[in-house]
């Protein structure tokens, strides 16, 4: 278990690290943000973050950065009913960068208005706006169409992990392994999130998927799907995932 406190600085950690894609500093944290605590109470509980496995230090003189278990915290505490964003009281506000749901809907139904006498089309360009909004790789999966709609290779190679070319080569493999075994992941309901080592392929340490189940508005079933690097923005992209199936179902009622 881990106090209130070094819930708060792992959280704002693993935002910091997912905007800057670089290992956050105890400096950089006591520089952002008021945790109540001097510099060396910040450095301690960094160090009993990452004694329990939730942080990592690539160097002996480098910041710290999520691992496995910190990123599934994180997006464990997303779900949560009490949830309070990890950044408020900060001096500073990531969360401000970020569009709000509401947003995300006004463009989805727009989409949905213009394009709903062509499923395909339509899917399309849900899937493009999927891509482009989240700046991952997003598959729409058409089940009855045994069809893979996929968008996003230009948003996903300009982030910085993907300048590593053996990155890349990981990520091709790891796209070829999610395509020809979607099926037999496990969907039910609800969002589903594999993060690094809990993807069931081979190379996928370094990824992570968001995908759920939706229906469209002529009873087909789709799967979405968000991949893309673990340093993912989770809030958002579980937000624009979620808000897409709801307008999906809502679209099928009308």
């Amino acid at each position: 278990m881990i106090t209130t406190r070094q819930e708060k600085i792992l959280n704002t950690i693993v935002q910091e690290y997912i905007n800057l894609a670089q290992p956050v500093s105890s400096q950089l944290l006591e520089k952002r943000y008021d945790f109540g605590i001097c510099p060396a109470m910040i450095r301690i509980e960094m160090q009993k973050l990452t004694d329990q496995g939730f942080l990592f230090q690539p160097h002996t003189s480098a910041g710290r950065i999520p691992t496995d278990r910190g990123y599934r915290f994180f997006v464990d505490n997303l779900f949560k009913e009490d949830y309070n964003p990890p950044l408020a009281g900060s001096r500073s506000s990531l969360r401000s960068e970020w569009a709000p749901i509401s947003e995300f809907e006004d463009k989805i139904e727009e989409i949905l208005r213009e394009e709903k006498e062509d499923i395909l089309k339509w899917a399309t360009h849900l899937t493009k706006f999927l891509a482009e909004e989240s700046s991952s790789f997003a598959i729409f999966n058409l089940l009855e169409r045994d069809f893979l709609l996929k968008e996003g290779w230009e948003e996903i190679l300009g982030e910085p992990e993907f300048e590593n070319k053996n990155f890349v080569s990981d990520f091709v493999e790891f796209l070829e392994n999610f395509e020809e075994n979607l099926e037999d992941l496990k969907i039910n309901s609800g969002i589903k999130i594999y993060i690094g080592k809990e993807n069931p392929f081979v190379k996928t340490k370094d990824f992570s998927i968001i995908l759920t189940k939706c229906c469209l508005p002529d009873n087909e079933k789709g799967i979405l799907s968000l991949l893309g690097p673990k340093r993912m923005a989770y809030e958002r992209n579980i937000s624009l995932i979620k808000s897409l199936a709801e307008a999906l179902a809502e679209a099928r009622e009308e």
